[in-house]
């Protein structure tokens, strides 16, 4: 694997979690404790749109 197939994997799984982290905020934990799930989510994908733009720079 080269260093752009390492960055497209590590873009597809923090898709996945931050998928993952908002699902529980929405619907596991519906009290303020959600608010911090799905915010910590949002973060992943912020991560996630950096790791997918720098496909093909590093």
């Amino acid at each position: 694997m080269n260093k752009n197939t390492v960055l497209a994997w590590a873009t597809f799984i923090m898709i996945l979690v931050g998928l993952g982290l908002i699902a529980l905020g929405v619907f596991k934990y519906t009290d303020v404790a959600g608010w911090g799930f799905a915010s910590v989510g949002v973060g992943f994908f912020a991560i996630a749109w950096v790791f997918n733009a720098l496909k093909g720079r590093v």
